[in-house]
């Protein structure tokens, strides 16, 4: 009995061992796995900085500041495809037995952005490579400033960017020759977008070399920098600007306002270009992460404009206003008392006010801040007539700070009712919190560092508007109004952009009904239609992610009771960084059962 006992622990210890051993196999094999997915995601980042280096540029990774590949060239087409393709394929081959969570939603997130990039590869965008609001021209004459990401501190950062330019004035010839191609197509920007470039151009054209964007840099050239490469810089940058920056511009500038104006649509939807329905299609899942439909939008925005007219009532009635809405909205634009300033450095001074308010409060809604510096400056002179407020984000290692930029082309006509939203919503804890955490995270892979999906990244700005009276704001009336004028400009938005490219709206029309459901200036709602004309899609995303994180906020609120905790519910939904809305709608709910 005894001998048949010291057989069976033998056999009971080999099979014990081989299962050690088994599972040891297994083991090894998940770490290798997982250090190996590791690098395929670093390769993934590292190889889309190559493929776009202005990209690097804004994070502040210098390697490739004199680079700039032609975006519009087959050649660069064909390499994001390949790009995309590959690490598609690759991210795809992990299973979730070899990944840990954190990794599994890179995985997640990976697939989603290559297929949507890949996605956008069939349409054609290169045949309006430039419009007045979003494309490359005015990147780089923010660049050109001396004030962007672009760096000039070095001799190496000046001969830099002299290459750079080089490479940019290849793009715009391409520009041309693409639009011509568009003109054949029937495929080109309407016209009331065209004469808002046309200005654009024209600065750049005509102003003379002292003055010039592109000469700023010399004008603050290092102490530092040697009698001899201060004389050689001064004489290339004069001839950079002279003999190449302003020829390709008025080249460019006579294209646009002679036969490419004249080519100009009447229309003002995407769906009056070539398979521009499909591309809107594309562009309402690029721009929400969700595969909701144009008229779902539309009637979600609708059923929002009324909800939200509704507290304008109550703000009118509180104020003792006694004509309608419409004559109110119109009250509220012209106000005097509501423009108390003369200088833009009174206004810059203002929202740095606001953020002296709201800092004793704001640990108890937010235990976690950034590190990175923020400050708030005015748009510069070349693009302020047409451009929105904004943040530019800090630099991936934060010696660049985050900045609000915001136009002010008059002083005494700038309008403070929506100051204290706008300051939640652009600066902090908007998209300065939640970009600066995100590049500071040293828990996230690279890539989704300087990921962005507009409706996470707006929908927490827009959200963030809502927490006024949690951090000691909107106690005027007038502010709060500010603040659901602010909401309402969102609603409006997908009336607005669904009604002008599915439903046939024009211009006008959009324009009209803006007007009557918002105080916002004519001047500035006109930018904003034409905005919207410019980036089909773009606008929709902020209200449908506002309303996720919503209603994320609420059923945590209901689910976890006395549990809830404000700043933890933050933190969960900034730790992430920017994710489509269905993987925070996942994450959120699974915090929620854990915390059960």
């Amino acid at each position: 009995m005894k001998h048949f006992l010291s057989i069976i622990c033998i056999i009971t210890a080999l099979i014990s061992c081989k299962n050690d051993k088994t599972q040891e196999t297994t083991s090894t094999t998940t770490s290798e796995k997982s250090t190996e997915f590791g690098a395929m995601l670093n390769d993934f980042y590292e190889e889309g900085l190559k493929l776009n280096p202005l990209a690097a540029t804004s994070a502040g990774d210098n390697r490739y500041n004199n680079l700039l590949p032609n975006v519009l060239s087959d050649d660069f087409a064909s390499k994001t495809k390949t790009y995309y393709q590959n690490f598609k394929s690759k991210a795809k081959s992990y299973s979730n037995e070899q990944l840990n969570n954190t990794q599994k939603l890179s995985r997640d997130i990976l697939i989603w952005d290559c297929n949507i990039n890949l996605e956008r590869l069939d349409f054609r965008e290169d045949l309006t490579p430039i419009n007045q609001m979003w494309t490359q021209q005015l990147t780089i004459g923010q660049m050109a400033s001396g004030k962007g990401s672009q760096p000039f501190k070095t001799v190496e950062d000046y001969n830099n960017w002299l290459q750079r330019v080089d490479k940019y004035l290849e793009w715009l010839t391409s520009a041309e020759a693409k639009m011509k191609e568009g003109i054949e197509a029937k495929h080109v920007l309407p016209k009331t977008l065209i004469i808002k470039v046309i200005p654009q151009l024209e600065t750049i054209a005509t102003t003379t070399l002292h003055n010039h964007l592109f000469y700023q840099p010399i004008k603050n050239l290092p102490k530092k920098f040697s009698a001899e490469d201060k004389k050689r810089l001064t004489k290339a940058y004069a001839n950079m600007v002279e003999n190449k920056v302003v020829p390709a511009y008025t080249s460019l500038l006579n294209f646009m306002s002679g036969e490419y104006l004249k080519a100009g649509r009447t229309t003002s939807g995407i769906g009056d270009t070539p398979n521009g329905d499909a591309y809107y299609k594309h562009q309402i899942k690029l721009y929400t992460t969700t595969e909701m439909t144009a008229d779902q939008i539309h009637n979600l925005g609708l059923s929002e404009v009324k909800r939200i007219l509704g507290e304008m009532e109550k703000v009118k009635t509180q104020v003792g206003y006694k004509g309608d809405i419409i004559s109110f909205f119109d009250y509220v634009r012209n106000n005097k008392e509501l423009m108390p300033y003369k200088t833009p450095k009174e206004i810059i001074a203002n929202f740095n006010t606001i953020h002296e308010t709201m800092k004793p409060k704001i640990k108890k809604l937010f235990d976690v801040k950034p590190k990175t510096a923020f400050e708030v400056r005015q748009t510069e002179k070349f693009r302020e007539a047409s451009a929105s407020a904004e943040y530019n984000p800090g630099s991936l290692d934060g010696t660049r700070p985050g900045i609000f930029y915001t136009p002010i082309p008059d002083a005494t006509k700038y309008n403070i009712f929506s100051d204290e939203a706008l300051f939640l919503h652009e600066a902090i804890p908007g998209h300065h919190y939640q970009i600066s955490l995100q590049q500071e995270d040293k828990e996230l892979p690279q890539f989704r560092k300087t990921l962005w999906y507009s409706a996470y990244g707006e929908g927490w700005a827009l959200y963030c508007e809502s927490l006024g009276k949690e951090l000691g704001l909107y106690t005027d009336p007038y502010q709060y109004f500010g603040m659901l004028g602010m909401e309402m400009h969102r609603a409006i938005r997908l009336v607005v952009d669904t009604g002008m490219h599915v439903k046939g709206w024009t211009r006008e029309q959009a324009i009209k009904y803006s007007l009557e459901h918002e105080a916002e200036s004519e001047a500035s709602i006109v930018s904003e239609i034409e905005r919207y004309m410019a980036n089909p899609g773009q606008a929709l995303s902020y209200k449908i992610g506002q309303l996720k994180i919503r209603e994320l906020r609420a059923k945590a609120e209901k689910d976890l009771g006395n549990k809830f905790n404000i700043a933890k519910f933050h933190n969960q939904v900034l730790e992430t960084g920017c994710v489509p809305l269905a993987l925070l709608e996942n994450k959120i709910n699974n915090w929620i059962e854990n915390k059960k």
